[in-house]
């Protein structure tokens, strides 16, 4: 990542993000990992003002830790910050309404301005990638990866096929849609009705 160093700490299946800023801080860096993870996410950085680490956890970090730091406490600060992500009342969500379109992930059920729309499982699937990632351009091979699994990653073919098909029962006019957005050449985006 452009000058920076990026680590990944694993333990039992548990991950973490660390990215070391050794000069200034750019929330480019963090915004661009943020946008295609969601690994919990720790700046390490030596800057200390306030608008560096409003930038950077604005961005999608989830931690802020200023150098130097002991390593006791950036163990306790990836404990904590697992702690919050992967368990202790976590509850993942069931239910999203954001615009005219509804989702419920537990009964798979899709209601465009109150009327149910009938999707496949891959449809749901897919569309429900998007609206959790909405506003984020997510790219061809995370969604492959997503919805059809590792060893599909490089078959974008499939994504073109469901994307039209999405269009078809959710935009008002699939030629121009609203909602799901291409970005030539690196994905789709989910747009709020």
């Amino acid at each position: 990542i452009s000058g920076k160093e990026e680590s990944t700490i694993t333990k039992s299946g548990d991950s973490v993000s660390t990215i070391s800023i050794p000069f200034s801080p750019s929330a480019t860096e963090t915004m661009a990992i943020s946008e295609f993870s969601d690994v919990p996410l720790i700046v390490l950085c030596e800057a200390d003002t306030d608008m560096d680490r409003a930038k950077e956890l604005e961005a999608g970090a989830d931690e802020y830790i200023i150098k130097p730091f002991s390593p006791i406490e950036l163990l306790a600060q990836i404990r904590a910050l697992l702690r919050r992500t992967q368990g202790l009342g976590f509850k993942p969500v069931r239910l999203v309404s954001t615009g005219e379109l509804t989702i419920n992930f537990t009964t798979h059920e899709v209601f465009l301005s109150g009327r149910r729309v009938k999707l496949t499982p891959v449809e749901h699937n897919l569309l429900s990638e998007l609206v959790r990632n909405e506003g984020r351009v997510l790219t061809h091979r995370f969604l492959m990866e997503k919805v059809w699994g590792s060893e599909y990653a490089d078959e974008f073919s499939f994504i073109k096929k469901y994307i039209y098909r999405l269009r078809s029962k959710l935009e008002s006019d699939a030629s121009k849609p609203q909602m799901l957005l291409t970005e030539r050449g690196i994905g789709y985006r989910f747009i709020k009705p």
